[in-house]
């Protein structure tokens, strides 16, 4: 299976790249067009022996089955489809759409061509804890599961972010960007096909001078079989050691599960914490050796025309969902600190 790679502005397309060729797929070559030098640099130190590439060349490629990118998000759709014309399958990276427009060309091309159009959910994919709470959740581990609640905080960075990264028309919002990942969790774990948003806001609480940038966002969502929380934002603090301790919290009618993905605070060491409670008793599993499936079985989908990965509804379900969520989203603003009270004079 041979793949191409247009769209280097997020570090993400590392582990995309990388795992696909940890799955045995080949890479004919990549577009060097970046709005970020220091990702294109860290790219080609990670994956010397690849060949950059004009971009036509690629899309003109018939022997290139997949096209990958992560592009600026707002540019990632458009890239799929003129990919998906050109009779190939796309993984992009999160969020594949920022726009409704976006979304409807996109389920245009999948329908009118038969391509597939995959989303790499890094947050679940490329989490090994999250592939053993879902065995553990289809084992009944925890009985029928009634909610999720997904926590995806992220260090700033300020200093080192494009300037893409502060415009919304960039990345469509906070809801669209990151909170993605917790809507597919929570599609997932709750054996969900389709949600409702029954509230969600976003708001900037960080420095004055990023008045318009959107730091922090929340979610209820619920479908038939279960309820969800999610909370994103940008404030993971310096002393982490990580870029964020994200979790997710899965209650059961007979047990809990909690993910640390990233980062046992003042525990123990590594990533891929997972603790359990069910009718036995409480344990934990350290998850940090189980295999990744996500690029295996998207090659194979690719190869067999299957949906093993993941279905093509559920990709496009979350980023609709994701969509109605930020247009509907509450504005939050802090509150202005009150004056400073004189002294008495008594």
């Amino acid at each position: 299976m041979r793949f191409a790679v247009i769209g280097l502005d997020h570090r993400h397309i590392y582990h995309m790249v990388g795992g696909l060729l940890d799955a045995g797929a080949t890479c004919v070559g990549y577009d060097p067009s970046t709005s970020d030098a220091r990702v294109l640099e860290g790219f080609q130190e990670r994956f010397p022996q690849l060949t950059p590439m004009e971009k036509s060349y690629l899309l003109d490629d018939g022997s290139v089955h997949v096209i990958l990118s992560a592009a600026v998000p707002c540019n990632r759709a458009g890239i799929a489809v003129e990919a998906m014309l050109r009779g190939k399958d796309v993984m992009v990276d999160k969020p594949g759409v920022t726009s409704f427009e976006q979304l409807a060309a996109v389920q245009q091309a999948v329908r009118d061509k038969g391509r597939i159009f995959s989303i790499c959910f890094s947050e679940r994919f490329v989490v090994p804890s999250t592939i053993v709470a879902g065995k553990l959740i289809a084992d009944g581990a925890i009985g029928q599961v009634v909610q999720t609640i997904g926590i995806g905080p992220h260090r700033l960075n300020r200093a080192i972010r494009p300037p893409w990264f502060f415009d919304v028309r960039n990345h469509g919002g906070i809801l669209i960007d990151i909170a993605s990942h917790q809507i597919d969790q929570f599609l997932h774990f709750t054996g969900s096909n389709d949600g409702n948003i029954i509230a969600s806001s976003v708001g900037h609480f960080g420095p004055e001078d990023l008045a318009d940038f959107e730091d922090f966002g929340e979610i209820l969502i619920r479908s038939p079989q279960g309820s969800g929380y999610i909370r994103v934002d940008w404030f993971t603090a310096e002393g982490l050691p990580t870029w964020g301790d994200g979790r997710l919290f899965v209650l059961g009618t007979e047990g809990s599960i909690e993910l640390r993905k990233y980062v046992d605070l003042d525990g123990r060491s590594g990533t891929d914490h997972l603790f359990i409670v069910d009718r036995t008793g409480t344990r934990y599993i350290d998850c940090s050796h189980e295999p990744l499936t996500y690029f295996k079985s998207f090659l194979n989908d690719v190869r067999d025309r299957t949906e093993t990965a993941m279905s093509q509804t559920h990709v496009l379900t979350v980023c609709r969902l994701a969509l109605e969520a930020q247009l509907h989203a509450t504005k939050l603003r802090r509150a202005p600190r009150p004056a400073a009270r004189e002294p008495s004079r008594s």
